[in-house]
């Protein structure tokens, strides 16, 4: 790196706020107005006590040398910034590699990781995030759950929120339902009937996650007991069983001697996953056999699974519920 670039990379310049221009990168698109006129107020009073983070480029027009700043990181400041009437905000220059799609990269990755650190994204615009990571830049799940420091089953169970109608993604952006509520109503993604019905319900009865997913769980194992009457109760228990255990859908096919075991998988990332709760699941009932205590959930607010078990979410495959539903692909 330069001594230019090292003088720009470490110093805080002022520049001017209508010389900045928006990163078109910016992942995020709601900005609460409350939230942004209480930051308007607090800059008026104390000033802009974190820098922005910018790129500068030098343009060559027929009237001379024009310098034009694009933001990186700061989006909620500078529109503060603007609200408070300052003319100029700090910001610290982010120099790129003069590769355009590797600074493009640099004000994407930059930007989810500012707001996804700040948790200021909400679920859709997360999603929306990661998916242009994937399609426009090539990375691999667990690449972008390495950027951000979570796991790549969080990764995939989020890009998957995209596959609900736009009307549920419009109102998991509002936050008419909240994200818990996503993974009932994609256990329905191929009933759009039943889908819409339960979402109805989520709205107007105020359903938290816990009652959403019963209900979905009970829609899918009608309709499955409907279109299977002659299937033997047992073969579905077990199936059930299985994929609780796996995390992905499992189907028995039984024949007059013995019969046949299907484990439905994705990637490769996958199989390693199932290999690896194969063996939890053996410790576990070793464990269990010991007679040690087990851990008891609690139940709280709207989204009334604990910390815990939103984690325990996140990081577990959907498919763990569309055990009795044709899966959708990565």
């Amino acid at each position: 790196m330069s001594n230019t670039s090292n003088f720009y990379q470490n110093s805080i310049f002022w520049v001017e706020v209508d010389k900045i221009k928006p990163n078109p990168f910016q992942p995020r698109r709601e900005f609460d107005e409350d939230s942004m006129k209480a930051l308007a107020d607090s800059i008026k009073q104390y000033g802009v006590l974190q820098a922005l983070v910018v790129t500068r480029k030098e343009i060559v027009k027929d009237d001379g040398l024009v310098v034009e700043y694009e933001l990186i990181a700061g989006e909620r400041r500078l529109r503060a910034s603007k609200m408070a009437g300052l003319s100029q905000v700090p910001v610290i220059i982010r120099m790129g590699e003069g590769n355009e799609n590797k600074d493009d990269l640099m004000k994407l990755e930059l930007a989810i990781i500012e707001n996804v650190q700040r948790e200021d994204l909400n679920p859709v615009e997360r999603a929306r995030a990661f998916k242009k990571l994937s399609d426009q830049f090539g990375f691999k799940h667990h690449q972008i759950a390495q950027k951000i420091g979570k796991s790549r089953v969080y990764v995939t169970n989020t890009m998957r929120i995209l596959d609900l109608p736009e009307e549920m993604l419009t109102a998991l952006s509002e936050g008419k339902i909240n994200e818990g509520h996503t993974r009932p109503l994609l256990m329905l993604i191929d009933r759009p009937e039943e889908q819409k019905v339960l979402f109805q319900d989520i709205i107007l009865r105020k359903m938290n996650v816990r009652d959403a997913e019963l209900a979905a769980r009970k829609i899918a194992i009608e309709r499955v007991r409907k279109f299977n009457a002659s299937v033997d109760p047992e073969i579905c228990a077990l199936e059930e069983k299985f994929a609780q255990s796996l995390g992905t859908r499992v189907k028995i096919e039984k024949k007059e001697n013995g019969g046949k075991l299907t484990i439905d998988f994705f990637s490769n990332d996958d199989l390693q996953d199932i290999l690896n709760m194969l063996n939890q699941n053996k410790e576990a009932a070793s464990t269990e056999s010991s007679g040690e205590p087990k851990e008891e959930k609690k139940e709280v607010g709207i989204d009334d699974r604990t910390p815990e078990e939103i984690k325990k979410a996140d990081d577990t495959p959907i498919e763990e519920d569309l055990y009795s539903i044709k899966n959708f692909s990565i």
